[in-house]
């Protein structure tokens, strides 16, 4: 167990953009830093919140291009609640949802340093949010499946099957630079080309961009509108009344409609 010097790391989900999509708790922990480790995707709002003198470091990822490896930010969260500092490690999201905060738990209990975490809103329930889109529907989709596309061994590697199942909705983290190949591998093995799919840029954030539509023909707008990341796809029975009523009440982000 810690002794009472030892100070203490909270692992903060900051939510899927917007500053006042965080959680209360988030808000008063991020009031109280010492130092602030926080990822590349938390908005500059929410990094306003933490206090001037608290010492922040930055660890983002992005493809390719890391800040500091994950052995070393692990070492680093250890060796600043080891000099008694309380210490906010800030994700964008969920700490829980594809964020590798299951790798830091384990490092900070392995160094017995004490821990908390502090939920936040993921990306898909924030985008699904702001297009009016639910995720499950009593008539459409009775699961709900979060996936992450990355490749391996210079190869994508998804577990098709499970991708491919019916009445579910699927959200595919982190799969723009792959979404051609995520289309022809869903088509390939069967997809019916007209499934409805979604790819949402930016979500809940005011230059949040979306494009919806067939299966077979969004990665031509996506390519048209010039999406970018970080981005959202989604596929799978989409009810749209209610996106509608969103967007004439709303009418202050662009969505782009393939029918």
């Amino acid at each position: 167990m810690p002794s009472e010097h030892t100070g203490k790391v909270y692992l903060v989900g900051a939510g899927p953009g917007e500053a006042d999509l965080l959680t209360v708790r988030a808000a008063r922990c991020l009031a109280q830093a010492q130092v602030l480790v926080h990822d590349r995707l938390v908005d500059d709002s929410v990094l306003a919140l933490a206090p001037r003198d608290c010492e922040r470091v930055y660890a983002g990822k992005r493809k390719h291009v890391h800040a500091m490896s994950q052995q070393d930010l692990n070492g680093l969260l250890v060796a600043r609640a080891r000099a008694g500092r309380r210490v906010v490690r800030l994700k964008g999201g969920d700490c829980f949802v594809f964020g590798r905060g299951g790798e830091e738990v384990d490092a900070l209990t392995a160094a017995g340093v004490a821990w908390e975490v502090i939920p936040g809103i993921t990306a898909a329930s924030g985008a699904a949010a702001a297009l009016g889109l639910p995720l499950t529907h009593r008539d459409h989709a009775q699961a709900l499946t979060f996936v992450t596309a990355h490749r391996r061994h210079g190869r994508l590697e998804l577990d098709w099957s499970l991708l491919l199942r019916p009445g579910q909705t699927v959200v595919i983290y982190m799969g723009l630079s792959l979404l051609e190949d995520i289309v022809a591998g869903l088509l390939a093995r069967g997809k019916p080309p007209a499934t409805p799919f979604t790819v949402v840029s930016h979500a809940t954030r005011p230059c949040q961009q979306s494009v919806s539509g067939r299966l077979d023909r969004v990665a031509a707008l996506v390519r048209e509108q010039r999406l970018t990341s970080p981005a959202l796809l989604v596929m799978g029975p989409q009810p749209r009344a209610a996106a509608g009523a969103m967007a004439a009440v709303c009418n202050v982000r662009e969505e782009y409609v393939l029918a």
